[in-house]
Parts: C-alpha cells; structure tokens; sequence
C-alpha cells in the first residue's frame, strides 16, 4: 500500500531548499479533484528518498509521482465527505513540527538566517502541508479501519507465499533478571556533592560550564557536547530536573545540586523562547565500593543456587529479592523499552549482558555480574535466559504475528486498491503527459 506522506525534518530542508533556490522547477503537473502537484513537489520528495538510499529501480519519480496522487485523492475526498480537522489540531502539530525544525536547526535565528525568510513565512509555507496530510491520514483511516484478520485467513496468506519472498527473521532475545543495586554510602554522596560544588565555585570564577562537563560529567552522549541537552520543554524531563531547570531565568544561571533517578546535576541555563528551554548539565552517578560490589554478587549467587537447587523459581526471587522496580513485580521479566514487547535484539542489550548471553542455553540462570541500566545506573544482576531464537526464514510457527502482519498488509493493499479505483470514477484528473508512460501500481489515472 502506498504509505502517507508525514513531513520530516530533512523533508522541511529540502521542499524550502527546492523552492528557495530553484523556482524554475515549479509548475503544475497534475490536478485531483482541487488539489494540485507541482513538479517542486516531486522532486523534493525524491530528494528525500535519494537520501535514505531508496531509488526504487528506475521508476523513482513515477514512483513518488503517484504517491502524491494518493495524498491528493485521499484530501480531496475528505473535503468530499466533510472530514474536518480543526484550526488547533493543525497548529498544535505545525507547532511540534517547527519546534523539532528550530531545534536541528540549533534555533530560530540560524533558521531564518539559513532561508533567508522569517520564521512566519516559514510556518505560513508549512501549514496547508501538515493540514493536508491530518486529513490523508484521517482518510486512510476511515477506509482501513475495520481490517482484521482471521487465523484461518492467516494460515491461508502463509500457503499462498512463495518460499523466495519469506522474510528472514533476525534472533531475538527473552531475558528476566534479578538485580541488586549495591549500597552507596553516605560517604560516595558527599564526594560527588564536593565535585558538584567545585565545579559550580570554578564556573564562578570564570570557567567554562562546558568544558568541565565534556570532561567530567557521567552523561557519555551529553559531555560529547560540553553537556548540551539543546532545546527542551518541561514535558521532556524528569519532574525534579524539569523544577530546577525552569526555575532558571538568567543566561549562564546556575542550579543548584539536583538529585534525580540518575543521580546528581547541576544546570547551566542558557535561554528561553516560549515553554522551551536550552541547557546544559552536569552529572554524577554515584559510584559502590568494591566491598558493596562484592556483597551483592555473593547475595545474587546464593539465590542463583536456590533457584538451581529449586527451592524457589526465579520468578518468585525476583519478587522478594530485585531491587530493580520496573522488572521486580513481573517476575523479572525485562521489557524492551522500543518495542514494548520482552523480546530483544542482541544490538539493544548491552556489552557485558550480551557476553554472559553468548554463554547460556535457554532456561539457564547466570553468575552474577556487573552492569548498567537503560538510564544508566550501576547493577548486580543475574540474567535467566528464557527463550533465544536463531535467524530463521519466517515460519507461521514461531512467527504468526509477523505472518499475521503480512496477511493484514495485504487485506489493506487490496481495500485500498479497490477504494482508488471506486474514487478514481467520480473525482476530476488532469495529469501532465511526461507521466503517461509510468508504469503506476493502481491503474486508472490515464483512463478518463
């Protein structure tokens, strides 16, 4: 099915790029209903797709072409049927959209700078754009959204596929765990609430916030860039970060020491436009002693051994014993924060679990071993290996959803297929000749 154009941020750069540095490529090449393409249009969507590496064989523009002939009869169509998007939502996401824009464009005037035209015009250039696109996904929606899929139509989809066109599934890991979080003394939180307090003392005096983070902050991808966290809203951050850092009005202000689930911060502010905020930070997680290391490892192998020894399951451990509240209460089991299922690929576990991986069979309970969390913070753990799949060629067996995907993907295609054909009849069409010898996926474009 063809997909619903969503702009992106390099899909802003690039249509602003085609229109503000080659005005000659404009002109009206198709009409549907009363919405019109222009051949800017085009070339700055196969711009987008030359970029991600999608060339689709020779047919990239007639490609492109008809994908913007969807989106046109999908709008049209929701003017026909009255689909109605109000005046907030547009501007909510126009907002959302031009924040992300502001943001990799490092701010508002190195954007305007960038296209030599205000911020308004550019917002003004976008708005009928992300109107258009609310009312093609509203429309797609309403002629899809009924599709559902049978086991019996599933099992039937999976006989019909060529052995040739099966996806190759990747491995994919199930883990549980139960983790002890050593015990930081009072004494480690002293010392890192000293550091804190040198750094705010030196910055005082004259040195650069920046510096001291790239060299002395445990946030790894923030000190890359003198601790710069760029353009946030309160919603981005956790509440007690979010209290300190919009407290902060003057540029170069400095916080005060904040504890979050992280650990500690201090935050540079350094300016304000709207309910956004740009910022720097500082921050040190707390680090166990060797001694409080040990401990947990010896408590964690002595449960390790209950649960060998079947004097309790791990899941019933995990419940008394894990410190770690996300994964305690479910009997250990780890859930993959980018997918919100508990399967893993190998890539998203991290250095020191994948290598205790490398040596377990499913069903097997590790040694104790030292690790980080997803937010970073410092653990014992043990890891009992529930399941791992080998790459296989997808089989209705062990991948029914995904067959089950691709029964409903092709269930859409069709729908959609035959509603293009349906609208096609009614709606008025007047397309360029140069696009007469496409080879479109729907046919009946050229049949008037």
């Amino acid at each position: 099915m063809i997909k619903i154009l969503k702009t992106t941020l390099l899909l802003l750069i690039l249509s602003l790029q085609a229109i503000s540095q080659n005005n000659s490529i404009d002109g009206i090449i198709a009409i549907v209903g009363n919405k019109t393409i222009l051949k800017s249009d085009v070339e700055t969507l196969m711009l987008q797709y030359k970029s991600r590496g999608e060339t689709h064989g020779e047919n990239l523009r007639c490609f492109v072409f008809e994908e913007l002939l969807y989106q046109a009869l999908l709008v049209n169509q929701a003017n026909v049927d009255s689909i109605e998007v109000s005046d907030n939502q547009v501007e909510g996401e126009l907002d959302r959209r031009m924040s992300m824009f502001e943001e990799q464009m490092n701010g508002r005037e190195a954007m305007e700078e960038y296209f030599n035209k205000p911020f308004s015009k550019i917002k003004d250039h976008f708005r009928d754009v992300v109107k258009d696109q609310i009312l093609s996904q509203q429309m797609e929606s309403q002629i899809t959204q009924d599709i559902k899929v049978t086991p019996k139509e599933v099992k039937t989809f999976f006989k019909t596929l060529p052995k040739d066109s099966l996806p190759l599934v990747e491995s994919e890991i199930e883990i549980a765990q139960i983790v002890i979080h050593p015990v930081i003394k009072d004494s480690q939180i002293k010392k890192i609430k000293k550091s804190l307090k040198e750094y705010i003392d030196r910055v005082k005096k004259g040195e650069e916030f920046g510096f001291l983070a790239s060299l002395y902050s445990d946030d790894v991808a923030s000190a890359a860039n003198d601790g710069d966290l760029g353009w946030v809203r309160r919603g981005d951050l956790v509440p007690e970060f979010a209290a300190a850092a919009f407290e902060l009005e003057k540029e170069g202000e400095l916080s005060k020491i904040i504890k979050t689930e992280f650990g500690y911060h201090i935050i540079q502010f350094l300016e304000r436009k709207g309910e956004r905020i740009h910022i720097r930070h500082i921050l040190k997680i707390p680090k166990a002693l060797s001694s409080e290391k040990r401990k947990a490892k010896t408590t964690l192998d002595s449960i390790a051994k209950i649960i060998r020894n079947k004097e309790m399951t791990f899941e019933e451990a995990a419940i008394r014993y894990s410190t770690d509240e996300e994964t305690n209460k479910s009997g250990g089991i780890v859930i993959n924060p980018y997918t919100g299922t508990s399967g893993f690929k190998s890539s998203q576990l991290d250095a020191a679990t994948n290598y205790i991986l490398k040596q377990m069979n499913a069903g097997e309970i590790s040694q104790s071993y030292e690790s980080r969390s997803m937010k970073g913070k410092p653990e014992i753990k043990i890891i009992k290996l529930i399941n791992k799949t080998e790459p296989h060629i997808a089989d209705i067996k062990t991948d029914y959803q995904l067959i089950s995907d691709m029964s409903k993907q092709k269930k859409k295609d069709i729908i959609v297929s035959n509603w293009i054909k349906k609208v096609q009849k009614t709606t008025y069409f007047k397309i360029d000749e140069d696009y007469r010898n496409c080879n479109f996926k729907y046919k009946g474009w050229f049949s008037k």
